[in-house]
């Protein structure tokens, strides 16, 4: 790698041009340029924005334009955020396999590395003074030459000009001290400071935790970086820190981070983490459709996507946003793309959720396609012994994808016999999508003609349903909602009915108690209005609070609704099923049990720095913890903000809520940037069931608006929780 190789770099829209990839001796960057070094300037990038390395054509991009190459010559690198993919061929199978493995160490180094490993940058294991400032500004440290040089001089004592060695080991402790951890600290240990085995059993049994004397030697013999106490069973400051720091003091339940709820009920007792418009990579007006974001989602713990089916050329079914500008992509990608992903994160079953706009003919096609590459991965008989009067359960249908759409009446025998069924969801969807037509006419920058040009190619016939596909329909059979007094009088658990967020509000304001018993039995699936050009979300708490287990979200658009989502499939391994509370599973059922929660918020730590490029100023932040629930819960409370401080604001003020249903209650905790003339900026935030957090103190690892790490981003809390 070093070396470097000479690799064809395949385009998003066809084409390849061989490049030279190099990697850098700092073992983090990547360069690549043409052959003879023709292009423009040479481009780069981190080791460290890799997400993962895909072997073989597994991409969208290598499955369209990468025929001419071997496959074990393809790979894929998938970065974090929203940048695109880099596609690459290599000459040869031993090349694309010393880079796959090269760069997936590199990647695996480079998470376990200290922060001072990263900025040692010639690697010398020393530090130099230009070093040191660099490494103070990517930790949002604001801290003038003066005072730095004066800390620098201070710990050199070789003078030599470089840190190394316990030098450095000086530096970081009182750059990086933690006074409120060293107060916490010489609470429990008294003068000695040291705290003894004894000592942190009695800070566990404050923590809520286990707090037995053969945890706390565990604890000890874990975390405790000096040999001679580790021996003794005693445990100093830095160890006490590398405890509080790790998995073991974060606000997460660390049970949660696996499954461990039954997943033995029927599936309408479980929340299930859905997709809309899943296909999209932007908003649903002019962006672009990818089998990408299949991928994205599906790795995000998603289980149900959706598929807006319409009439393609060749015979072949697209997906895409009908009567928009969005671009199109082949249907039978799209399932090689969910086959590939659906089980990488999560082993429980997946749902297609398809809008079908496709004439018979395509339809058939459409199901030949899913059994062809989906196998026996794709349910087609119900399950045998399965009880026909509940859902069967998420461990039955491990790694199965079921197919949810409309289906042909039992009785059904000869093809004159075919019947319309129209999905009430696709029959509002088309009315909202009328209307968004009508908006994009009276737009000056689109004319009627251009719209017209767009229009898919769709069979007079689109509203029936081919034998076929019907067949592959089991347990999520579309139907038009009948009503809540006879669904509840007859209730069809295979039956599933759609609706738009606002029908979905309508029918909580006016029957809330119905809903939720209805949503015990079977499944139902709420959507975003299309009117939406932007692709905005609704809050989904509203929906969960009715039961609704499939409360489907535009994943390509960040905000709070997507934080809520990731906070709500946060626990149970973020498998993408949840068990619903009892009150939901079982209603009425038992009165909740109410908490007062105090958040004491302490301190935060290395808060990034916003618009670095705009060269902008260190933050001024403050922390706002959000609750979410049933309505009577709803509630918001901040802290004072912190002048030019992002490295360690200090608040210590504690936040007060009352929560009458925790079970359903999520609770978020946002840093935000004051700001006294404009909107304030958002800095981080991390969201989760309130069940899943831990009382005492705890560190917040906080997330970026697209939910990626902000790491070593933490805010330090105290969190107890007493029944009312």
């Amino acid at each position: 790698m070093l070396r470097g190789s000479l690799l064809w770099k395949v385009k998003a829209k066809g084409g390849s041009r061989e490049r030279l990839f190099r990697l850098q001796e700092d073992g983090v960057t990547v360069c690549f340029e043409g052959r003879f070094g023709r292009a423009r300037s040479p481009q780069s990038f981190s080791v460290a924005h890799i997400e993962r390395v895909r072997e073989g054509r597994r991409s969208e991009g290598l499955r369209k334009h990468g025929a001419a190459f071997p496959e074990r010559h393809c790979f894929t690198l998938a970065f974090k955020g929203r940048r695109k993919n880099l596609d690459l061929a290599a000459r040869g199978e031993e090349d694309a396999r010393h880079w796959v493995q090269g760069l997936t160490k590199l990647m695996g180094r480079l998470q376990a590395m200290s922060q001072m490993e990263k900025l040692d940058q010639n690697k010398d294991n020393k530090m130099s003074f230009r070093e040191v400032k660099s490494m103070l500004r990517m930790l949002n440290i604001d801290m003038d030459d003066g005072y730095a040089s004066k800390l620098f001089k201070e710990c050199d004592r070789s003078g030599n000009e470089r840190l190394e060695g316990r030098e450095l080991e000086e530096f970081c402790r009182r750059l990086l001290r933690r006074p409120e951890l060293e107060e916490l600290f010489g609470r429990y240990s008294g003068e000695d400071r040291v705290l003894s085995a004894e000592e942190l059993q009695d800070f566990l049994r404050d923590q809520g935790e286990d707090s037995s004397l053969r945890q706390a030697r565990t604890i000890i013999r874990t975390y405790e970086l000096n040999e001679k106490a580790k021996r003794q069973d005693l445990m100093m400051l830095d160890g006490f820190m590398m405890y509080l720091l790790s998995a073991a003091g974060d606000i997460l339940n660390q049970e949660h981070t696996k499954v461990h709820q039954d997943m033995s009920q029927p599936l309408s007792h479980y929340f299930i983490s859905s997709s809309h418009n899943t296909y999209l990579t932007r908003n649903q007006i002019g962006g672009t459709s990818s089998t990408e974001a299949y991928v994205r989602a599906l790795r995000a713990g998603c289980r149900c996507v959706e598929l807006d089916c319409w009439e393609g050329s060749d015979g072949e079914p697209v997906v895409y946003h009908g009567h928009t500008l969005t671009s199109k992509i082949l249907f039978r990608d799209v399932i090689e793309s969910i086959r590939d992903s659906a089980f990488e994160k999560s082993p429980y079953p997946v749902i297609l959720s398809l809008e079908n706009h496709c004439g018979l003919e395509q339809q058939a096609t459409m199901a030949r396609h899913m059994k062809a590459i989906l196998g026996d991965r794709l349910l087609t008989q119900p399950l045998q012994g399965q009880d026909p009067h509940h859902l069967p359960s998420p461990e039955q249908l491990k790694e199965k994808i079921l197919v949810k759409g409309k289906k042909l009446p039992e009785l059904w025998q000869e093809p004159q016999g075919i019947t319309s069924l129209l999905d009430p969801e696709e029959e509002e969807e088309e009315e909202e999508e009328e209307e968004e037509e009508k908006v994009q006419e009276r737009s000056p920058r689109r004319s009627l003609q251009s719209l017209q040009e767009i229009k898919p190619l769709q069979a007079k016939d689109a509203s029936q349903v081919s034998p076929e596909l019907s067949a592959l329909v089991v347990y999520c059979q579309a139907v038009p909602f009948p009503g809540l007094a006879q669904a509840l009088r007859h209730p069809q658990p295979c039956h599933m009915s759609s609706f738009s967020e606002r029908k979905a509000r309508k029918l909580i304001k006016e029957a809330g108690p119905a809903l939720v018993r209805y949503n015990a039995r079977q499944l139902s699936r709420v959507y975003p209005l299309g009117l939406k050009m932007n692709s905005a979300n609704y809050n989904p708490q509203e929906m969960w609070n009715a039961g609704c287990q499939l409360v489907a979200l535009n994943f390509q658009t960040p905000g709070y609704e997507m934080d809520l989502n990731a906070g709500r499939f946060l626990p149970n391994g973020r498998c993408g099923y949840v068990l619903k509370p009892l009150c939901l599973r079982s209603p009425p059922g038992e009165g909740s049990r109410r908490l007062a929660l105090h958040i004491r918020v302490i301190t935060a730590q290395q808060l990034p720095k916003l618009n670095r490029d705009k060269g902008s100023s260190i933050v001024d932040p403050f922390v706002r913890v959000e609750i979410h629930g049933v309505p009577a819960d709803c509630a918001k409370q901040q802290t004072h903000h912190k002048l030019n401080n992002g490295f360690n604001p200090r608040w210590e003020e504690t936040l007060r809520f009352q929560v009458r249903v925790p079970e359903l209650a999520l609770v978020r905790f946002v840093v935000e940037d004051y700001d006294s003339t404009s909107c304030n900026d958002f800095v981080g935030q991390f969201t989760l069931p309130l069940p899943s957090m831990r009382q005492g103190y705890r560190h917040i690892h906080l997330l970026s608006k697209d939910g990626a790490a902000l790491s070593p981003a933490t805010l330090f809390v105290h969190v107890r929780c007493k029944s009312l």
